[in-house]
Protein backbone atom coordinates (compact mmCIF):
# COMPACT_ATOMS: atom_id res chain seq x y z
CA UNK A 1 0.00 0.00 0.00
CA UNK A 2 1.20 3.53 -0.72
CA UNK A 3 2.24 5.53 2.33
CA UNK A 4 2.52 9.25 2.98
CA UNK A 5 0.37 12.05 1.64
CA UNK A 6 1.68 15.56 1.21
CA UNK A 7 -0.46 18.58 2.11
CA UNK A 8 -1.22 19.55 -1.48
CA UNK A 9 -2.47 16.09 -2.44
CA UNK A 10 -4.57 15.83 0.72
CA UNK A 11 -6.22 19.19 0.08
CA UNK A 12 -6.94 18.12 -3.48
CA UNK A 13 -8.43 14.89 -2.20
CA UNK A 14 -10.64 16.67 0.31
CA UNK A 15 -11.85 19.17 -2.28
CA UNK A 16 -12.57 16.38 -4.73
CA UNK A 17 -14.99 14.82 -2.27
CA UNK A 18 -17.69 17.35 -3.18
CA UNK A 19 -18.44 17.97 0.49
CA UNK A 20 -16.13 20.95 0.59
CA UNK A 21 -17.16 22.76 -2.56
CA UNK A 22 -17.73 26.27 -1.30
CA UNK A 23 -20.83 27.33 -3.21
CA UNK A 24 -23.65 25.58 -5.05
CA UNK A 25 -24.34 26.20 -8.73
CA UNK A 26 -25.40 29.80 -9.25
CA UNK A 27 -24.59 30.91 -5.71
CA UNK A 28 -22.35 33.86 -4.93
CA UNK A 29 -20.16 34.39 -1.90
CA UNK A 30 -22.06 34.56 1.41
CA UNK A 31 -23.45 38.10 1.85
CA UNK A 32 -23.99 40.04 5.05
CA UNK A 33 -26.74 38.70 7.36
CA UNK A 34 -30.31 39.69 6.49
CA UNK A 35 -32.38 41.25 9.25
CA UNK A 36 -35.66 39.42 9.76
CA UNK A 37 -38.21 38.62 12.46
CA UNK A 38 -39.36 35.47 10.66
CA UNK A 39 -39.93 32.21 12.51
CA UNK A 40 -38.34 29.24 10.80
CA UNK A 41 -38.89 25.67 11.95
CA UNK A 42 -36.36 23.00 10.96
CA UNK A 43 -37.87 19.54 11.40
CA UNK A 44 -35.07 17.05 12.00
CA UNK A 45 -31.58 17.32 13.48
CA UNK A 46 -29.65 14.90 11.32
CA UNK A 47 -26.99 16.05 8.88
CA UNK A 48 -29.41 18.05 6.73
CA UNK A 49 -31.25 19.67 9.63
CA UNK A 50 -28.13 20.65 11.54
CA UNK A 51 -26.44 22.04 8.43
CA UNK A 52 -29.59 24.03 7.62
CA UNK A 53 -29.95 25.47 11.12
CA UNK A 54 -26.28 26.43 11.19
CA UNK A 55 -26.43 28.17 7.82
CA UNK A 56 -29.64 30.00 8.67
CA UNK A 57 -28.10 31.23 11.93
CA UNK A 58 -25.17 32.65 9.94
CA UNK A 59 -27.34 34.21 7.22
CA UNK A 60 -30.07 35.83 9.35
CA UNK A 61 -30.07 38.48 12.05
CA UNK A 62 -33.05 38.50 14.42
CA UNK A 63 -34.94 35.52 13.03
CA UNK A 64 -36.32 32.84 15.36
CA UNK A 65 -34.92 29.48 14.27
CA UNK A 66 -36.43 26.42 15.95
CA UNK A 67 -34.85 22.98 15.54
CA UNK A 68 -37.24 20.12 16.42
CA UNK A 69 -35.85 16.63 17.07
CA UNK A 70 -35.55 14.37 20.11
CA UNK A 71 -32.29 12.67 19.07
CA UNK A 72 -29.46 13.36 21.49
CA UNK A 73 -26.86 11.34 19.60
CA UNK A 74 -25.62 12.25 16.16
CA UNK A 75 -24.48 9.39 13.97
CA UNK A 76 -21.89 9.83 11.26
CA UNK A 77 -23.61 7.38 8.96
CA UNK A 78 -20.97 7.39 6.18
CA UNK A 79 -18.73 5.65 8.73
CA UNK A 80 -21.05 2.68 9.36
CA UNK A 81 -19.45 0.67 6.56
CA UNK A 82 -16.01 1.21 8.06
CA UNK A 83 -17.21 0.06 11.49
CA UNK A 84 -18.85 -3.01 9.94
CA UNK A 85 -15.54 -3.88 8.27
CA UNK A 86 -13.54 -3.63 11.49
CA UNK A 87 -11.70 -0.55 10.26
CA UNK A 88 -13.09 1.93 12.81
CA UNK A 89 -14.43 1.53 16.37
CA UNK A 90 -18.11 1.98 17.11
CA UNK A 91 -17.57 5.33 18.86
CA UNK A 92 -16.01 6.74 15.69
CA UNK A 93 -19.50 7.41 14.33
CA UNK A 94 -21.13 8.75 17.52
CA UNK A 95 -21.21 12.30 18.85
CA UNK A 96 -23.72 14.62 20.53
CA UNK A 97 -26.42 16.50 18.62
CA UNK A 98 -25.98 19.47 20.94
CA UNK A 99 -22.38 19.85 19.76
CA UNK A 100 -23.59 21.21 16.42
CA UNK A 101 -26.57 23.39 17.41
CA UNK A 102 -25.75 27.13 17.25
CA UNK A 103 -26.34 29.07 20.45
CA UNK A 104 -29.00 31.29 18.90
CA UNK A 105 -31.07 28.35 17.63
CA UNK A 106 -33.91 27.16 19.87
CA UNK A 107 -33.90 23.39 20.28
CA UNK A 108 -37.10 21.46 20.99
CA UNK A 109 -36.16 17.94 22.07
CA UNK A 110 -39.26 16.23 20.73
CA UNK A 111 -40.12 14.52 17.48
CA UNK A 112 -42.45 16.10 14.96
CA UNK A 113 -45.66 14.04 15.11
CA UNK A 114 -47.68 15.89 12.46
CA UNK A 115 -47.29 18.50 9.73
CA UNK A 116 -50.03 21.04 8.95
CA UNK A 117 -48.77 23.11 6.02
CA UNK A 118 -52.19 24.64 5.44
CA UNK A 119 -52.03 26.32 8.86
CA UNK A 120 -48.25 26.70 8.86
CA UNK A 121 -47.66 24.60 11.95
CA UNK A 122 -46.10 21.37 13.17
CA UNK A 123 -47.21 19.29 16.13
CA UNK A 124 -44.70 17.58 18.40
CA UNK A 125 -44.95 14.21 20.14
CA UNK A 126 -46.25 15.90 23.32
CA UNK A 127 -49.03 17.65 21.40
CA UNK A 128 -47.35 21.05 21.30
CA UNK A 129 -48.10 23.08 18.18
CA UNK A 130 -45.37 25.28 16.76
CA UNK A 131 -46.25 27.81 14.09
CA UNK A 132 -43.85 29.00 11.44
CA UNK A 133 -43.34 31.44 8.59
CA UNK A 134 -41.07 28.93 6.85
CA UNK A 135 -40.56 25.22 7.36
CA UNK A 136 -37.55 23.13 6.39
CA UNK A 137 -38.31 19.41 6.38
CA UNK A 138 -35.15 17.44 7.16
CA UNK A 139 -36.55 14.40 8.96
CA UNK A 140 -34.44 11.84 7.13
CA UNK A 141 -35.94 8.44 6.42
CA UNK A 142 -36.90 5.29 8.32
CA UNK A 143 -35.50 1.79 7.91
CA UNK A 144 -38.53 -0.46 7.36
CA UNK A 145 -37.21 -3.73 8.78
CA UNK A 146 -40.82 -4.75 9.44
CA UNK A 147 -41.30 -5.20 5.69
CA UNK A 148 -38.93 -8.21 5.81
CA UNK A 149 -40.81 -11.15 7.31
CA UNK A 150 -38.86 -12.75 10.16
CA UNK A 151 -36.24 -9.99 10.47
CA UNK A 152 -35.20 -9.18 14.05
CA UNK A 153 -32.66 -6.39 14.52
CA UNK A 154 -32.00 -7.59 18.09
CA UNK A 155 -30.38 -10.68 16.57
CA UNK A 156 -27.89 -8.86 14.37
CA UNK A 157 -24.53 -10.48 15.04
CA UNK A 158 -26.06 -13.92 15.64
CA UNK A 159 -26.26 -16.84 13.19
CA UNK A 160 -24.38 -14.96 10.49
CA UNK A 161 -26.89 -12.08 10.48
CA UNK A 162 -25.52 -8.64 9.64
CA UNK A 163 -27.17 -5.31 8.89
CA UNK A 164 -24.82 -2.36 9.17
CA UNK A 165 -27.47 0.28 8.43
CA UNK A 166 -29.29 -0.29 11.74
CA UNK A 167 -26.95 1.86 13.84
CA UNK A 168 -23.44 2.00 15.35
CA UNK A 169 -23.97 -1.01 17.61
CA UNK A 170 -25.49 -3.01 14.75
CA UNK A 171 -22.54 -2.10 12.54
CA UNK A 172 -20.15 -3.40 15.21
CA UNK A 173 -22.18 -6.59 15.61
CA UNK A 174 -22.24 -6.98 11.83
CA UNK A 175 -18.44 -6.85 11.86
CA UNK A 176 -18.33 -9.56 14.52
CA UNK A 177 -20.53 -11.83 12.39
CA UNK A 178 -18.65 -11.08 9.18
CA UNK A 179 -15.28 -11.64 10.85
CA UNK A 180 -16.36 -15.06 12.11
CA UNK A 181 -17.51 -15.89 8.58
CA UNK A 182 -14.20 -14.72 7.09
CA UNK A 183 -12.34 -17.04 9.47
CA UNK A 184 -14.22 -20.07 8.18
CA UNK A 185 -15.49 -19.24 4.70
CA UNK A 186 -18.82 -20.39 3.30
CA UNK A 187 -21.69 -18.67 1.49
CA UNK A 188 -22.42 -14.96 1.89
CA UNK A 189 -25.37 -13.00 0.50
CA UNK A 190 -25.63 -9.26 -0.09
CA UNK A 191 -28.14 -6.97 -1.78
CA UNK A 192 -30.29 -3.88 -1.55
CA UNK A 193 -34.02 -3.03 -1.37
CA UNK A 194 -36.23 -2.00 -4.27
CA UNK A 195 -37.07 1.33 -2.61
CA UNK A 196 -35.07 4.52 -2.82
CA UNK A 197 -32.27 4.34 -0.27
CA UNK A 198 -29.51 6.32 1.37
CA UNK A 199 -26.04 5.72 -0.04
CA UNK A 200 -26.95 3.15 -2.67
CA UNK A 201 -23.28 2.27 -3.03
CA UNK A 202 -22.96 1.00 0.55
CA UNK A 203 -24.20 -2.56 -0.15
CA UNK A 204 -21.66 -2.81 -2.99
CA UNK A 205 -18.87 -1.48 -0.77
CA UNK A 206 -19.62 -4.06 1.86
CA UNK A 207 -19.61 -6.87 -0.70
CA UNK A 208 -16.17 -5.75 -1.91
CA UNK A 209 -14.85 -5.42 1.65
CA UNK A 210 -16.03 -8.91 2.58
CA UNK A 211 -14.35 -10.29 -0.54
CA UNK A 212 -11.09 -8.54 0.38
CA UNK A 213 -11.12 -9.68 4.02
CA UNK A 214 -11.75 -13.27 2.92
CA UNK A 215 -8.71 -13.03 0.63
CA UNK A 216 -6.55 -11.57 3.40
CA UNK A 217 -7.47 -14.51 5.65
CA UNK A 218 -6.87 -17.07 2.94
CA UNK A 219 -10.48 -18.24 2.71
CA UNK A 220 -11.78 -16.69 -0.52
CA UNK A 221 -11.43 -19.96 -2.45
CA UNK A 222 -13.61 -21.65 0.16
CA UNK A 223 -16.36 -19.06 -0.15
CA UNK A 224 -19.21 -18.07 -2.44
CA UNK A 225 -20.45 -14.47 -2.58
CA UNK A 226 -23.84 -13.66 -4.09
CA UNK A 227 -25.25 -10.17 -4.68
CA UNK A 228 -29.06 -9.97 -4.99
CA UNK A 229 -29.69 -6.93 -7.18
CA UNK A 230 -33.20 -5.48 -7.00
CA UNK A 231 -33.18 -4.58 -10.71
CA UNK A 232 -31.28 -5.37 -13.89
CA UNK A 233 -28.39 -3.06 -12.96
CA UNK A 234 -25.90 -2.81 -10.11
CA UNK A 235 -25.88 1.00 -9.95
CA UNK A 236 -28.14 3.78 -11.22
CA UNK A 237 -25.43 5.34 -13.42
CA UNK A 238 -24.92 3.03 -16.44
CA UNK A 239 -21.16 3.50 -16.80
CA UNK A 240 -20.66 2.81 -13.09
CA UNK A 241 -22.98 -0.19 -13.20
CA UNK A 242 -20.87 -1.68 -15.98
CA UNK A 243 -17.66 -1.06 -14.04
CA UNK A 244 -19.09 -2.79 -10.95
CA UNK A 245 -20.30 -5.68 -13.11
CA UNK A 246 -16.77 -6.13 -14.43
CA UNK A 247 -15.26 -5.99 -10.95
CA UNK A 248 -17.77 -8.51 -9.63
CA UNK A 249 -16.97 -10.82 -12.53
CA UNK A 250 -13.24 -10.43 -11.91
CA UNK A 251 -13.61 -11.20 -8.20
CA UNK A 252 -16.06 -14.05 -8.56
CA UNK A 253 -19.15 -12.38 -7.08
CA UNK A 254 -22.30 -13.96 -8.51
CA UNK A 255 -25.15 -11.56 -9.30
CA UNK A 256 -28.84 -12.44 -9.09
CA UNK A 257 -30.81 -9.71 -10.86
CA UNK A 258 -34.41 -8.73 -10.05
CA UNK A 259 -34.23 -10.33 -6.60
CA UNK A 260 -36.02 -8.38 -3.84
CA UNK A 261 -35.76 -9.66 -0.29
CA UNK A 262 -39.12 -10.45 1.33
CA UNK A 263 -38.26 -12.60 4.34
CA UNK A 264 -35.61 -14.37 6.38
CA UNK A 265 -35.38 -17.43 8.63
CA UNK A 266 -32.57 -16.47 10.98
CA UNK A 267 -32.35 -19.84 12.68
CA UNK A 268 -32.20 -21.82 9.43
CA UNK A 269 -30.06 -19.15 7.68
CA UNK A 270 -32.32 -18.85 4.67
CA UNK A 271 -33.31 -15.60 2.92
CA UNK A 272 -36.41 -15.37 0.70
CA UNK A 273 -36.72 -13.23 -2.40
CA UNK A 274 -39.34 -12.20 -4.93
CA UNK A 275 -37.75 -13.11 -8.26
CA UNK A 276 -38.85 -13.30 -11.93
CA UNK A 277 -39.55 -17.04 -11.52
CA UNK A 278 -41.48 -16.57 -8.27
CA UNK A 279 -40.36 -16.80 -4.66
CA UNK A 280 -36.86 -18.20 -4.31
CA UNK A 281 -34.58 -18.93 -1.37
CA UNK A 282 -30.87 -18.39 -0.81
CA UNK A 283 -29.03 -20.11 2.00
CA UNK A 284 -26.15 -18.35 3.68
CA UNK A 285 -23.49 -18.51 6.35
CA UNK A 286 -23.39 -14.71 6.45
CA UNK A 287 -25.86 -12.13 5.13
CA UNK A 288 -25.92 -8.33 5.19
CA UNK A 289 -29.58 -7.26 5.21
CA UNK A 290 -30.48 -3.84 3.80
CA UNK A 291 -34.14 -3.03 4.56
CA UNK A 292 -36.62 -1.00 2.48
CA UNK A 293 -36.44 2.72 3.26
CA UNK A 294 -39.33 5.15 3.40
CA UNK A 295 -40.27 8.62 4.64
CA UNK A 296 -41.18 8.77 8.35
CA UNK A 297 -44.83 8.15 9.20
CA UNK A 298 -45.66 11.80 10.12
CA UNK A 299 -44.42 12.87 6.68
CA UNK A 300 -46.27 10.07 4.86
CA UNK A 301 -49.53 10.95 6.61
CA UNK A 302 -49.22 14.67 5.85
CA UNK A 303 -50.12 16.66 2.69
CA UNK A 304 -46.40 17.05 1.89
CA UNK A 305 -45.53 13.90 -0.17
CA UNK A 306 -45.86 13.45 -3.91
CA UNK A 307 -49.40 12.51 -4.96
CA UNK A 308 -48.86 11.27 -8.52
CA UNK A 309 -48.75 7.53 -7.87
CA UNK A 310 -45.01 7.25 -8.52
CA UNK A 311 -42.51 5.42 -6.32
CA UNK A 312 -41.87 8.75 -4.62
CA UNK A 313 -45.55 8.92 -3.68
CA UNK A 314 -45.70 5.26 -2.64
CA UNK A 315 -42.96 5.67 -0.04
CA UNK A 316 -43.95 9.17 1.06
CA UNK A 317 -41.03 11.27 -0.19
CA UNK A 318 -41.73 15.00 0.04
CA UNK A 319 -42.73 16.75 -3.18
CA UNK A 320 -40.12 19.35 -4.10
CA UNK A 321 -38.80 21.12 -7.14
CA UNK A 322 -35.62 19.15 -7.77
CA UNK A 323 -33.55 22.25 -8.54
CA UNK A 324 -34.75 24.68 -5.83
CA UNK A 325 -35.68 22.23 -3.02
CA UNK A 326 -38.90 24.25 -2.56
CA UNK A 327 -42.22 22.44 -2.23
CA UNK A 328 -44.29 22.60 -5.42
CA UNK A 329 -47.56 23.28 -3.59
CA UNK A 330 -46.42 25.02 -0.40
CA UNK A 331 -43.89 27.75 -1.28
CA UNK A 332 -43.05 28.37 2.38
CA UNK A 333 -41.80 24.78 2.75
CA UNK A 334 -38.34 23.54 1.75
CA UNK A 335 -37.03 20.00 2.02
CA UNK A 336 -33.43 18.79 2.21
CA UNK A 337 -31.70 15.48 2.77
CA UNK A 338 -32.96 11.92 2.56
CA UNK A 339 -36.68 12.72 2.79
CA UNK A 340 -36.67 14.88 -0.35
CA UNK A 341 -38.42 13.31 -3.34
CA UNK A 342 -35.76 14.00 -5.95
CA UNK A 343 -34.16 11.61 -8.47
CA UNK A 344 -30.78 11.60 -6.69
CA UNK A 345 -29.48 12.85 -3.43
CA UNK A 346 -29.62 10.54 -0.42
CA UNK A 347 -25.97 11.08 0.54
CA UNK A 348 -24.06 13.48 2.77
CA UNK A 349 -22.47 15.03 -0.32
CA UNK A 350 -25.94 15.82 -1.66
CA UNK A 351 -26.84 17.49 1.63
CA UNK A 352 -23.79 19.72 1.22
CA UNK A 353 -25.18 20.97 -2.09
CA UNK A 354 -28.91 20.97 -1.33
CA UNK A 355 -28.78 22.93 1.93
CA UNK A 356 -27.08 26.08 0.55
CA UNK A 357 -29.64 26.21 -2.28
CA UNK A 358 -32.61 25.94 0.09
CA UNK A 359 -31.09 28.50 2.48
CA UNK A 360 -30.20 30.90 -0.34
CA UNK A 361 -33.76 30.83 -1.63
CA UNK A 362 -35.39 31.13 1.79
CA UNK A 363 -33.18 34.07 2.75
CA UNK A 364 -33.79 35.71 -0.64
CA UNK A 365 -37.53 35.51 0.06
CA UNK A 366 -37.04 37.29 3.38
CA UNK A 367 -34.86 39.93 1.73
CA UNK A 368 -37.31 40.41 -1.15
CA UNK A 369 -34.59 39.63 -3.67
CA UNK A 370 -34.31 37.23 -6.62
CA UNK A 371 -32.23 34.05 -6.30
CA UNK A 372 -30.68 31.85 -8.97
CA UNK A 373 -29.14 29.11 -6.77
CA UNK A 374 -29.91 25.65 -8.11
CA UNK A 375 -29.17 22.06 -7.17
CA UNK A 376 -28.18 19.98 -10.20
CA UNK A 377 -28.47 16.59 -8.49
CA UNK A 378 -24.82 16.36 -7.52
CA UNK A 379 -24.02 13.37 -5.35
CA UNK A 380 -20.86 11.53 -4.48
CA UNK A 381 -20.09 7.90 -3.68
CA UNK A 382 -16.57 6.92 -2.59
CA UNK A 383 -17.06 3.31 -3.71
CA UNK A 384 -14.65 1.13 -1.74
CA UNK A 385 -13.44 -1.85 -3.78
CA UNK A 386 -10.91 -3.22 -1.29
CA UNK A 387 -9.14 -2.02 1.83
CA UNK A 388 -6.89 0.82 0.65
CA UNK A 389 -8.62 1.36 -2.70
CA UNK A 390 -11.81 3.12 -3.82
CA UNK A 391 -13.41 4.79 -6.82
CA UNK A 392 -14.64 8.35 -6.26
CA UNK A 393 -17.93 8.38 -8.17
CA UNK A 394 -19.49 11.85 -8.58
CA UNK A 395 -22.56 12.39 -10.76
CA UNK A 396 -25.70 14.48 -11.24
CA UNK A 397 -29.37 14.14 -12.19
CA UNK A 398 -28.46 13.31 -15.79
CA UNK A 399 -26.16 10.44 -14.74
CA UNK A 400 -23.19 12.40 -16.05
CA UNK A 401 -19.94 11.83 -14.18
CA UNK A 402 -18.84 15.14 -12.67
CA UNK A 403 -15.31 14.61 -11.31
CA UNK A 404 -14.11 17.52 -9.21
CA UNK A 405 -10.47 17.03 -10.23
CA UNK A 406 -10.41 15.00 -13.46
CA UNK A 407 -6.63 15.37 -13.80
CA UNK A 408 -6.02 14.11 -10.28
CA UNK A 409 -8.70 11.49 -9.63
CA UNK A 410 -10.09 9.28 -12.39
CA UNK A 411 -13.58 8.32 -11.18
CA UNK A 412 -13.58 4.73 -12.45
CA UNK A 413 -10.11 3.79 -11.24
CA UNK A 414 -9.42 2.05 -7.94
CA UNK A 415 -7.16 4.59 -6.25
CA UNK A 416 -5.48 4.98 -2.91
CA UNK A 417 -6.25 8.71 -2.79
CA UNK A 418 -9.98 7.99 -3.21
CA UNK A 419 -9.64 5.61 -0.25
CA UNK A 420 -8.06 8.40 1.82
CA UNK A 421 -11.05 10.62 1.03
CA UNK A 422 -13.47 7.99 2.31
CA UNK A 423 -11.43 6.77 5.26
CA UNK A 424 -10.07 10.09 6.58
CA UNK A 425 -11.01 13.33 4.82
CA UNK A 426 -14.77 13.03 4.56
CA UNK A 427 -15.47 13.05 8.28
CA UNK A 428 -13.55 16.30 8.74
CA UNK A 429 -15.50 18.05 6.02
CA UNK A 430 -18.77 16.45 7.17
CA UNK A 431 -18.40 17.91 10.65
CA UNK A 432 -17.59 21.31 9.17
CA UNK A 433 -20.78 21.00 7.09
CA UNK A 434 -22.88 20.42 10.22
CA UNK A 435 -21.57 23.72 11.60
CA UNK A 436 -22.30 25.59 8.38
CA UNK A 437 -18.61 26.05 7.69
CA UNK A 438 -18.26 24.00 4.50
Amino acid sequence: MEVGLDRRRLLQAVAASGLVATTPTGSAATPAPVRSRAKIVVAGAGAAGLATASRLARRLDGAEIVLVDAKREHWYQPGFTLVAAGLKPERYVVSGTADYVPRDVTRVEEMVAAFDPEKRAVETSSGRRIGYDYLVVATGLVLDYGAIDGMDTDRIGENGLGSHYAGPDAAARTWAAMSRFADAGGEAVFGRPATEMKCAGAPLKYTFLTDDILRRRGNRSRSKLTYAAHSGALFSVPVVAEKVRMLFADRGVETRHHHVMTGIDIDRRIARYAAPTGETELGYDFINVIPPMRAPEPVRQSPLPWKDGSAWARDGWVEVDKHTMRHNRYPDVFTVGDVAGVPKGKTAASVKWQVPVAVDRLVADLAGEPCDSIYDGYTSCPLITKIGRAMLIEFNYDDNLTPSFPRVIAPLEELWISWVIKETALKLTYLAMLRGQA
